[in-house]
């Protein structure tokens, strides 16, 4: 299995859609987006935060392309409160390839990014209950930080926040 993981691109746009459509019919919880927000945005919308996110050092998007199929994602922006750290955000990888090491390399890719932007921080959060992503998280270098905040869509949710070295 030949796996191209890199930041997106502006004509990546109509693969990010169906990708994203994916991520949020398979894992709602994990993301801000409803599957119904997300189908009702026009392309043109869609595109220009794809654009948005192929470049510069504020906010960027990550893929991983199997025989020209998207498969994995992850996503990091400079935290407002803290301009040391990237908040990952909006990881995902396709059921079949779940276990694979793509969510390293997609990581790995982030971590990068954020160490080139001055960022030697990386903070995530993960549903409280979601044993095999904090687990999988854990295993590349994330340690629990022991703060629960609220989930942004579910308040009777919590999310537990996770930091390791970028």
């Amino acid at each position: 299995m030949g796996v191209t993981v890199r930041r997106v691109r502006f004509q990546d746009a109509a693969r990010m859609r169906a990708l994203r459509l994916e991520m949020l019919a398979d894992t709602p919880l994990a993301f801000l987006e409803t599957l119904a927000e997300a189908a009702a945005l026009p392309h043109k919308e869609f595109a220009d935060r794809v654009a948005r996110n192929a470049v510069g050092p504020l906010c960027a998007q990550f893929v991983a392309e199997v025989d020209g199929r998207f498969v994995g994602h992850a996503g990091g922006i400079m935290s407002p409160d803290d301009r040391t750290v990237t908040i990952i955000f909006a990881v995902y990888i396709t059921p079949a390839h779940r276990g694979t090491g793509i969510l390293k390399q997609l990581i790995d890719e982030v971590a990068a990014w954020s160490r080139t932007a001055g960022r030697p921080e990386l903070l995530l959060e993960v549903v409280v209950g979601n044993d095999r992503a904090r687990k999988a998280y854990e295993r590349l270098g994330f340690v629990d930080t022991g703060v629960r905040v609220p989930h942004p869509v579910i308040p009777t949710l919590r999310e537990l926040r996770m930091v390791r070295p970028a």
